[in-house]
C-alpha cells in the first residue's frame, strides 16, 4: 500500500513516545501511545497521519532528545491487543511509516501553533496524544522528509 496525500479529510496527530520505542513501532509496523491505552488509538481513523514526539532517548533514564522522530500514516480502523508479557497486554495500530529524518523540535518552537510564543512548550506534550493542525503537519513533515514531503503535501 501507498501513503495517500494529505487531504482534507485526513487529521493529524502527535503521539509522544520515546526514541527507543518509536524504533519498535517503525520496525513493527504499528502505533501504541499513553502507555498501551485504546483510547488514543480510536480518535485516529484510516488515511490520519502521525508525527511521533520524543522527548527522551529512553522512556525512564534516557537522555533528552526534544525531537520529532517519526512519521506515518493510519493503514486501517483497526485498533487491537498484542500481548507483550503475562501482565502487559497494550492495544495498536497499524501505521505505515515513511523513511525520514530527526527533527529537533527547537528549530520550529517559534513556527508551530501550539509552541509559538510559549515559554512552558512542552506542556501540551504531557497529554500523550493530541491533533494539530494542517499547517503545523505541513511544517513538520516538512523539515521530516525533505523532498519526499511533496508526494504528500498537496
Amino acid at each position: 500500500m501507498t501513503m495517500e496525500a494529505l487531504n482534507g479529510e485526513s487529521r493529524c496527530w502527535i503521539g509522544v513516545v520515546s526514541a527507543s520505542h518509536v524504533q519498535r513501532g517503525v520496525q513493527g509496523g504499528f502505533a501504541q501511545l499513553c502507555h498501551g491505552k485504546a483510547a488514543p488509538l480510536r480518535r485516529m481513523r484510516a488515511g490520519d497521519w502521525l508525527i511521533y514526539y520524543s522527548p527522551r532517548t529512553d522512556m525512564a533514564k534516557g537522555e533528552s532528545l526534544q525531537a520529532f522522530t517519526a512519521i506515518g500514516q493510519v493503514l486501517d480502523d483497526h485498533v487491537y491487543e498484542y500481548r507483550m508479557s503475562e501482565s502487559f497486554v497494550p492495544f495498536r495500530r497499524n501505521i505505515q511509516y515513511a523513511p525520514c529524518r530527526e527533527v529537533k523540535i527547537s528549530g520550529l518552537l517559534d513556527e508551530l501553533s501550539f509552541t509559538q510564543g510559549k515559554r512552558n512548550w512542552g506542556y501540551t506534550f504531557r497529554y500523550g496524544h493530541f491533533e494539530i493542525g494542517r499547517e503545523d503537519f505541513i511544517k513538520i513533515a516538512g523539515a521530516m522528509l525533505g523532498d519526499a514531503a511533496d508526494g504528500i503535501i498537496l
